[in-house]
């Protein structure tokens, strides 16, 4: 009888993380960072440069193109008190690139810092974005849970929202961290094949690649093919409930094209992904194959894969079956790319279906990352913590990595 996910308490995932274990900084060359290879029980390292060693050739590995975005906005009112908008997730318009592409309004999901001094009013800031003087008001609206609606307003239509970021905005590095944003940040806090701007932090498995990686892994007659989630800052949010049925996984945008999907059948439904957010995409894919085997005609917002779903429909579809209806599906409606949202949620109990090897960090302690990894090795994460405590690996975001062969 398998264990209902719902009731695993998180307290059982939890490990003594010393403040001097987190990786502040990533190291000067980022492929030299070292590599924990965990095979069918056994654990051994190695360095991360050698990671084409250990995979099969003709395999298909998968990578997350997403970029971060200089989500952190500050504006200083005019009693001194700085206040900082953090922006989520976009609402108006609620695509990503058309809220990029905006002129003079957007609105976004932002979580607000020193919350308590901004009672009413506007926020303003005076810039030069591109040469151009403008001024960026932000006005506050409803609240959703920990997050609020926030209006941007600014009155130059030569300047799209994306130009304000990449001007005003700061990077938002992992809390964590504990030290503030450093321009170095800007370059080693992207994964070198970043392209699509959505995120609020970095697929950081993806931070120990380099080009010369990449030419291993080709050199060695590996595929490789992208696909987007936006990761947000609900990665972060820890487990606060004591059975994981209390927490509630934050939403997350993906797209996926066809021919990601077409190289996926053709490699039989397996693949080696890349971060967990490659493995939470994969992994969503598969229940939204299944999701249109029953509903051929279902919308963008039912193919949405929500938290419990996985556990709930328990289907025994051949992955390359439910990946051969969302092809169909791509087809039906003349598109090139499947764009919708999960909200899975991994954890021991559940099973794996396309995903077969894991390139990933090592997460926090009570974590829903943690609980990913469990589900991926059986239960069996422990001893592998235990060898990267014990062999002084650096961990999280900026740390060492992991290849996970179950």
């Amino acid at each position: 009888m398998k264990q209902d996910p719902k009731h695993i308490h998180i307290s059982e995932f939890n490990y003594p993380l010393p403040d001097e274990r987190i990786a502040k900084f990533p190291l000067p060359v980022r492929d030299q960072s070292k590599l924990l290879v965990y095979r069918h029980g056994d654990i051994s390292e190695d360095v991360f440069t050698s990671l084409p060693d250990y995979l099969p050739a003709g395999s298909l590995m998968i990578f997350n193109n997403t970029k971060v975005i200089q989500a952190r906005l500050h504006f200083r009112k005019e009693t001194g008190a700085l206040i900082e908008v953090f922006c989520l997730e976009p609402i108006q318009p609620n695509d990503y690139v058309l809220n990029f592409q905006q002129t003079e309004h957007a609105a976004w999901l932002c979580m607000i810092g020193n919350l308590k001094k901004w009672k009413e009013g506007t926020l303003r800031r005076e810039m030069t974005v591109k040469g151009q003087p403008l001024t960026l008001t932000a006005t506050r609206g409803e609240c959703r849970g920990t997050s609020h609606w926030i209006d941007f307003h600014w009155d130059n239509p030569e300047v799209t929202f994306a130009d304000i970021l990449e001007v005003f905005g700061e990077l938002p590095i992992p809390p964590y961290l504990n030290r503030e944003t450093q321009e170095s940040d800007k370059e080693t806090y992207q994964t070198v094949y970043s392209k699509i701007k959505g995120s609020v932090a970095a697929p950081t498995a993806g931070l120990h690649f380099t080009p010369r990686v990449l030419e291993a892994l080709r050199a060695k007659g590996i595929d490789e093919e992208e696909l987007t989630l936006h990761v947000g800052a609900g990665t972060f949010k820890p487990v606060k409930s004591e059975e994981i049925e209390g927490h509630e996984m934050h939403t997350e945008y993906i797209s996926v094209s066809r021919t990601t999907l077409q190289k996926l059948i053709a490699h039989g439904g397996r693949a080696i992904a890349v971060g967990t957010t490659s493995v939470r995409t994969l992994e969503s894919l598969y229940h939204i194959g299944v999701t249109l085997a029953a509903h051929p005609d279902a919308t963008e917002e039912e193919l949405h894969v929500r938290q419990w779903q996985p556990y709930e429909t328990g289907s025994t579809m051949p992955a390359v079956e439910a990946l051969r209806h969302i092809a169909d599906y791509l087809d039906r409606h003349g598109m090139e790319t499947l764009h919708t949202s999960t909200q899975i949620i991994i954890a021991p109990g559940y099973d794996y279906r396309i995903v077969k090897a894991m390139v990933t960090n090592f997460h926090q302690p009570q974590s829903t990352l943690l609980l990913l990894v469990s589900a991926f090795v059986q239960g069996n994460w422990r001893p592998i913590y235990d060898y990267a405590l014990g062999h002084d690996f650096r961990f999280l975001s900026y740390g060492d990595s992991s290849l996970l062969i179950p």
